[in-house]
C-alpha cells in the first residue's frame, strides 16, 4: 500500500460523509485534521496524568511538569532554537505577535520610529502593529505587493531606513499562498539594524524552518495549523532579546517574588507564560511535531507541490474562473474568484457535495481591497489530500458553476 493511503489511516476525520459524500477536506489553511497519535495524546492525559505543572511535589504534578517541559525541547529541536528557554508556549500565533508588539513595542518603539509589514499579512500582524505605533507615536508601513501577489523586493529595500526599528512579515501569506523571500527580507532589515518577526503560521505545516539558519528575531506559529491541538501556540525569540523585553502578562508563574512593595520577574521562559498553560495542548502539540518529523518534509513538500500543480491546472480549465495570486514560489493554496457568482453561494454549494473550502476575506481585508475584490474562494491542500479528491472538487465546482449562472 502508498504511503499516503497509509498515512491517510491516521487521520479518521478523513472517513467521514457529509451531506452522505465523502468527505473532501480542502480547508487545511484554516486548521489542519489531527492524526490518531494527537488524539491518544490528549485522552492519555486527561485519563492517566491530569495535574498542574510547576509548583506541584506530588508525582502527577512531576510527571506532567515533565512531559510540559519535554515539549519544549521537542520544539527547540522542531525550529532548531540555540536554547530551549527561546520557545515560548502561548495561545496561538495570535497572541505570540500580540506580546512582541506589545511587550518589545513598549520599551523599543518611540515616536518617528517605523515598523514595516506587507500588503498580504493577515490581520493578527496588522491589528497589534496599529495599535502599538498609535499608542508610541510610530509610523507603520506597507510593502507592496505585484498582481501576482509577490513582494515587490526592490521597493521594500527602499523602504527599509534607519528609522526602521522591526520588519514584521508574513512567511508565506494565508490567503495566496505565496512564500516570500525571507532570508533576503531578514539580511535587508538587520542591515540597517531593525528586527524581524516571521509570521510562520502557514510556513510551519509546508515547509522546514531553522531559525538559526534564518537569523530571525522572533518568530511565531498555531499548532492547529500543524496537524496539532487548537488554542496553543509557539513564539521563538533570540534569548538576549526576550530578556530586554517586559513581562506581557502578570500573575502566578512568571514571578521570582512577590511583595506588596515589589515583584521579581521569573527568568525566561516563564516571564512569558504567566497562569495555568495549556497543559495537555502543549503535550499533544509535540505529539504533532514528532508526526511531521515522521511523515518528512520532502513527502510533504512533493505532495504538496503535486497536488497544487495538478488543481491550478484543472481549475484554469473552467470558464470565468480566475485564481487571484500566481507567485512564481508559491505552496498548495488556492485563491479564485468565478464570474457571477459570490464566494459564499459557492462554498455552501460545494459543502451539499462533500467539499470544504474557505470563503470570504480569509483575515486579509487589506489584501482584498489591492484585488478590489470582496472575497474569494479558498482551496487549501494537505499532504493527505489526494488527486482524487482534487477531481472530484473540480467536478463538484463545476456543477455550482452550471448552477448559479
Amino acid at each position: 500500500m502508498s504511503k499516503l493511503l497509509e498515512i491517510r489511516k491516521d487521520f479518521p476525520i478523513l472517513d467521514s460523509k457529509i451531506n452522505g459524500k465523502n468527505l473532501v477536506f480542502l480547508d487545511n489553511g484554516a486548521t489542519t485534521q489531527k492524526p490518531k497519535s494527537v488524539i491518544k495524546s490528549i485522552n492519555d492525559y486527561y485519563s492517566h496524568f491530569n495535574s498542574n505543572i510547576h509548583r506541584g511535589v506530588h508525582q502527577l504534578s512531576q510527571l506532567s511538569t515533565e512531559k510540559y517541559e519535554n515539549s519544549r525541547i521537542v520544539f527547540q529541536n522542531f525550529i532548531n532554537a540555540k536554547e530551549k528557554e527561546e520557545v515560548i508556549f502561548t495561545s496561538g500565533t495570535t497572541e505570540s505577535i500580540n506580546i512582541v508588539a506589545t511587550a518589545w513595542g513598549e520599551k523599543f518603539l518611540s515616536k518617528g520610529d517605523e515598523v514595516i509589514i506587507s500588503t498580504l499579512e493577515h490581520h493578527s500582524n496588522i491589528v497589534p502593529w496599529q495599535m502599538i505605533c498609535d499608542k508610541q507615536g510610530a509610523k507603520l508601513i506597507i510593502a507592496p505587493i505585484n498582481k501576482n501577489g509577490e513582494l515587490i523586493f526592490d521597493a521594500f529595500t527602499k523602504l527599509v531606513s534607519i528609522k526602521t526599528k522591526i520588519v514584521s512579515i508574513a512567511h508565506i501569506s494565508n490567503t495566496l499562498g505565496t512564500i516570500l523571500p525571507i532570508k533576503k527580507i531578514i539580511k535587508a532589515a538587520h542591515n540597517v539594524g531593525a528586527l524581524v518577526m516571521l509570521d510562520s503560521a502557514q510556513a510551519i505545516a509546508h515547509s522546514k524552518i531553522d531559525v538559526q539558519d534564518l537569523n530571525c528575531d522572533f518568530l511565531a506559529f498555531s499548532i492547529h495549523k500543524m496537524y496539532g491541538p487548537t488554542g496553543v501556540g509557539v513564539l521563538y525569540g533570540k534569548k538576549q532579546i526576550l530578556n530586554d523585553m517586559s513581562p506581557y502578562n502578570g500573575g502566578g508563574g512568571m514571578i521570582s517574588e512577590v511583595s506588596f512593595e515589589k515583584t521579581s520577574y521569573a527568568d525566561l521562559p516563564n516571564k512569558f507564560e504567566a497562569g495555568t498553560p495549556n497543559i495537555c495542548g502543549v503535550i499533544s502539540s509535540a505529539e504533532a511535531a514528532k508526526y511531521i518529523s515522521k511523515v518528512g518534509y520532502s513527502f510533504i513538500i512533493e505532495q504538496e507541490n503535486l497536488l497544487l500543480q495538478y488543481a491550478t491546472k484543472e481549475l484554469n480549465k473552467i470558464r470565468g474562473l480566475q485564481i487571484i495570486g500566481n507567485a512564481k514560489n508559491k505552496t498548495s493554496v488556492i485563491s479564485f474568484i468565478i464570474d457571477n457568482t459570490h464566494p459564499f453561494d459557492v462554498g455552501t454549494l460545494l459543502d451539499q457535495q462533500g467539499v470544504a473550502v474557505r470563503t470570504g476575506h480569509h483575515c486579509t481585508q487589506a489584501l482584498m481591497s489591492f484585488y478590489k475584490i470582496p472575497g474569494t474562494i479558498r482551496a487549501s491542500f494537505a499532504f493527505y489530500n489526494t488527486l482524487d479528491e482534487v477531481d472530484v472538487f473540480v467536478n463538484a465546482l463545476k456543477k455550482v458553476v452550471n448552477m448559479l449562472r
